[in-house]
């Protein structure tokens, strides 16, 4: 079966997830962060992609971008992909595949749900149990987002930019959503929607994402279809 076109609309928020192949490690070392971190940079530059958030696990990627044309964070993505891969193998003398096939994206409405990816992302290593607080994790968005660190990566949504007057009260209402714990049926729907391509947020955005595009974006429902009668000599 032909594998289904990611879908990200110009002007959409898109969560996304890179894995290693196997969920073999992917960041060795400090250099290895640095390095990939210096390339999204360049390639969100070069194909217009605006970074809103990240994190970079040892083994996978989270981002939270959104991008000016259709097909950019696609073009950003693969540009990255291939790039990383090549530095990866030079530097530890090794050959083959580095990722787990295509990222796995799924869009966000951000009227309702993109402060909740926010979270969702910058939390990860607290998740993992690697740190006790996101800003104890230096591959992250958190700092910046949170405590105003300067960073040419980072490229804030309009929503973040309405939390406050100030770069102070702003990143004070950021501090104030990690208050909240996200709940563990908000965090299976994430990854849901991510692992199935579809979107996350009110019904009325994903009818119109899917006017927009043409394609699904709701979850099937499980079992037979609505109507459907078994046919004498099915077996």
């Amino acid at each position: 079966m032909a594998r289904l076109e990611r879908i990200t609309p110009a002007g959409v928020p898109v969560y996304l997830i890179q894995r290693g192949n196997n969920r073999q490690v992917i960041f060795a070392d400090e250099s290895d962060f640095k390095a990939y971190l210096h390339w999204l940079q360049e390639y969100s530059e070069k194909f217009s992609v605006s970074i809103h958030a990240w994190c970079l696990m040892t083994n996978h990627v989270h981002l939270l971008c959104t991008g000016d044309a259709d097909d950019s964070i696609s073009k950003m993505m693969q540009s990255i992909g291939r790039q990383y891969v090549r530095y990866f193998n030079h530097k530890y003398q090794r050959t083959g595949t580095l990722w787990e096939g295509r990222f796995r994206s799924c869009l966000v409405d951000a009227d309702s749900y993109l402060f909740e990816l926010y979270r969702y992302i910058e939390l990860n290593p607290v998740r993992a149990s690697m740190v006790e607080s996101p800003d104890e994790y230096p591959w992250s968005s958190y700092r910046i987002n949170a405590l105003g660190v300067e960073s040419d990566l980072c490229t804030p949504h309009e929503r973040y930019l309405a939390l406050g007057n100030s770069g102070y009260e702003r990143q004070k209402s950021y501090r104030d959503v990690f208050q909240i714990l996200t709940s563990k049926p908000l965090i299976e729907d994430i990854r849901q929607s991510t692992n199935k391509g579809m979107a996350i947020g009110s019904e009325k955005f994903k009818t119109e994402i899917e006017l927009l595009t043409g394609r699904r974006v709701h979850a099937s429902k499980a079992g037979r279809p609505i109507g459907w009668r078994k046919d004498k000599n099915e077996v």
